[in-house]
């Protein structure tokens, strides 16, 4: 593998990296800590559009990690700058809650369910049976099809949850039509993050717990990658895969140091 230039930029994921069904996984507060100290740009990622920065940065902030609102990027503030970049000032059907409908009001769109130009599927957990079906209907009336990630399921205390993924996949089934998925690992969540902190890829890292999402995501987008073995992607795995993660370590305490 050809050398790499000197990691000057961070971008981690947060499920699995971080924290674990609610619970910080140790040296998570080494990692952030230093990172802030070090003054290296750096962001933490989720695929999961449910909440905004703020109401992340309070939740990490009473699990002992103080990761400041403007070092945090969701699946739907990348949604909202790809649709604010195609379509400015559009308008949206949207299955969602805050974190979605937020950005996306933030970027002056409408949210309605008449003609949109675009319906927007995303992280929640409540998802009804007439949002649904408006959705299937308004996607085969030629309303164009975006969802926030592809991830099939979400952990819970209690076991996987269905995720957008999954109900982007009943959506499909009914309409036809495929969604245009923003979040990882669609390299274009990773590119807009490394643009928002001034970052460039050859000299930037991406640490996750999943190689088809995080380790993919960051591979495509020309960075280093780190795969730590806290969450979903276990050793005996990694093999399976015909892409490799730069690194394999037991947990984001092993990569304190390389900040």
């Amino acid at each position: 593998m050809a050398e790499r230039k000197p990691i000057e930029s961070w971008l981690t994921d947060m499920d699995g990296v971080l924290i674990h069904e609610g619970v910080p996984i140790p040296g998570a507060d080494a990692f952030i800590k230093r990172l802030t100290e070090s003054g290296r740009p750096f962001l933490v990622l989720t695929n999961n559009s449910m909440q905004t920065p703020r109401d992340l940065h309070a939740r990490l902030s009473r699990l002992g990690l103080e990761v400041p609102v403007e070092n945090i990027w969701t699946s739907a503030l990348a949604t909202a700058k790809f649709l604010d970049d195609q379509r400015p000032g559009g308008t949206a059907y949207v299955i969602g809650e805050a974190g979605l409908t937020t950005a996306l009001h933030d970027i002056g769109y409408i949210l309605t369910d008449t003609h949109p130009d675009y319906v927007v599927l995303g992280e929640t957990r409540t998802y009804s049976f007439e949002a649904l079906t408006k959705a299937i209907r308004l996607i085969n009336n030629g309303a164009r099809f975006i969802a926030t990630n592809p991830d099939e399921t979400g952990p819970s205390t209690d076991g996987p949850l269905p995720a957008t993924g999954s109900v982007a996949a009943l959506i499909t089934k009914a309409t036809g039509r495929e969604p245009y998925f923003v979040g990882k690992p669609n390299p274009l969540m990773m590119r807009a993050g490394l643009n928002k902190i001034g970052a460039h890829s050859e000299t930037s890292a991406m640490v996750g717990d999943r190689m088809d999402t995080d380790v993919l995501a960051g591979l495509e987008a020309g960075m280093e990658t780190f795969l730590v073995l806290t969450g979903l992607t276990r050793t005996e795995e990694v093999e399976r895969y015909p892409y490799r993660p730069s690194t394999v370590a037991d947990s984001i305490a092993d990569l304190v140091e390389r900040v």
